[in-house]
């Protein structure tokens, strides 16, 4: 029986979350998912239907949330070990105001100093072997450089030194290896968080995209 994915996507547009559905879409269904997209988040107060799923892709810059929508993705995760996956602003920059949202997904974006177009280098740890970046090496890309809030108990499988000269601003002085990409539990549930994809053409690239690919293998219930 073939694994299923539901992608829900919207929230604010800058972020393209359409054709990063797409996109996603198009790489679960290269490997074999049965694939629904939608753009309501109501897809998620469909309690029966979200437990039916082995991976759940929230594509939602910012918005709101209501505990009817809410609450299926939890028990999904915490209590049925059903994967949740995403990227950039539309996971960890979801949902502002609802603190539970944030303490399964492991982080929160705070600031983006430089905005779009910082160059930066996105940092590999070889000192933490993992299936979604083995033998993927370091790699640079011009976009917006993210500074998160993150559960200390995350996985960090990437970093990025932040920040960036050019894009200072008042952090200089507390210079830090931010975390890029990371993996966690919740419950029973993988989580899986790539922090780039400020737009779709981001994750278009080689490296980002073959991490978005490997992230879902890895998060998805079996």
């Amino acid at each position: 029986m073939a694994q299923s994915a539901l992608i829900v996507w919207g929230g604010w547009d800058g972020h393209e979350p359409e054709k990063v559905a797409r996109l996603f879409e198009q790489i679960l269904v290269g490997e074999g998912f049965d694939v629904s997209v939608e753009n309501t988040l109501d897809a998620f107060a469909d309690e029966d239907r979200v437990l039916s799923q082995s991976l759940l892709i929230p594509i939602y810059t910012m918005s709101e949330i209501t505990a009817a929508q809410r609450d299926p993705i939890l028990k999904a995760v915490r209590d049925c070990g059903i994967g949740l996956a995403g990227c950039h602003g539309g996971m960890c920059d979801a949902f502002r105001n609802d603190t539970e949202w944030q303490f399964m997904t492991g982080g929160q974006w705070v600031a983006h100093p430089g905005n779009d177009g910082v160059k930066y280098t996105v940092n590999i740890d070889p000192n933490n072997p993992h299936p979604i970046t083995d033998g993927i090496p370091d790699f640079e890309v011009a976009s917006e450089q993210y500074y998160l809030h993150t559960d200390p108990g995350n996985n960090v499988l990437a970093t990025t030194s932040f920040p960036t000269a050019g894009a200072d601003g008042p952090h200089t002085a507390n210079a830090c290896k931010m975390p890029q990409i990371w993996t966690k539990m919740y419950g029973s549930g993988r989580v899986f968080y790539n922090a780039l994809g400020h737009h779709a053409d981001i994750l278009e690239a080689e490296h980002p995209r073959e991490i978005m690919r490997r992230g879902f293998l890895w998060a998805a219930k079996s």
